[in-house]
C-alpha cells in the first residue's frame, strides 16, 4: 500500500511540474522560440487545427520565427491566425514564408511577466503541497484501520515530505531560470 501511494503521489507531483513547465514555456521572453505558436489554431477547411499540422515552424534567428505553410492557400489563414492569437506578434509574409519577429520587451513588461511567473510557480507549489496533504491523510486513515504500523506510517510521511521538498526546489529552480531569461536583454 505504501509503495503504491508513494508512486502515485510522485506521478501527480511530476504532472504538476510538467504543467508548470508548459505554462512557463508560453510566457515569452525577448528571444524567439517556436513554442510560442503551439496553441495557435488555424482554420483548415472548416476545422480548427494546431499551426504545426498545416505548416513547418522553425527559428530563422534568435528574434525571428519562420512559418512555412505546406499549402499555398493556407498562407493568409496562418498569418491571420498568428495575428489574432493575441500574442503581440505581427507576422509578415515574404513569398511562401511567414516571418514572425518577436519584439523586445520593455522593462515594465518584463516586471509584469515576472509577477505572472511567480504566480504560476506559487500555484504549482500549492498543488504539490495539496498532494502531500492527500498522501498524509491516506496514511493516517491506513493507520486507523491498522493496515500499517505506526513506524511505517511515520517513515512514509517522511518520504512524502522529502518528495515534496524535491519538487518544490525544482519549481524554485524553474522560476529562477525563467526570471533570468526574462531579465536578460
Amino acid at each position: 500500500m505504501i509503495p503504491e501511494l508513494h508512486s502515485t503521489t510522485e506521478q501527480k507531483m511530476h504532472k504538476s511540474l510538467e504543467s508548470l513547465r508548459s505554462d512557463l514555456g508560453k510566457i515569452r521572453t525577448g528571444r524567439a522560440h517556436t513554442g510560442i505558436l503551439d496553441h495557435v489554431q488555424v482554420d483548415y477547411y472548416g476545422s480548427q487545427v494546431p499551426i504545426t499540422q498545416v505548416a513547418n515552424v522553425t527559428l530563422i534567428d534568435s528574434r525571428t520565427i519562420g512559418v512555412q505553410p505546406w499549402e499555398k492557400p493556407m498562407i493568409a489563414k496562418v498569418e491571420k491566425a498568428i495575428r489574432d492569437a493575441d500574442l503581440g506578434l505581427n507576422p509578415a509574409t515574404q513569398g511562401d514564408l511567414i516571418r514572425v519577429p518577436t519584439p523586445t520587451l520593455t522593462e515594465e513588461r518584463r516586471r509584469d511577466l515576472i509577477k505572472i511567473v511567480k504566480h504560476e510557480g506559487e500555484n504549482a507549489k500549492v498543488a504539490i503541497r495539496n498532494l502531500r496533504r492527500d498522501a498524509n491523510t491516506q496514511l493516517k486513515e491506513a493507520l486507523k484501520k491498522k493496515d500499517v504500523a505506526e513506524d511505517e506510517e511515520r517513515r512514509a510521511q517522511d518520504d512524502v515530505q522529502k518528495l515534496t521538498d524535491r519538487y518544490i526546489s525544482e519549481v524554485d529552480r524553474l522560476l529562477a531560470d525563467k526570471e533570468r531569461d526574462l531579465m536578460a536583454i
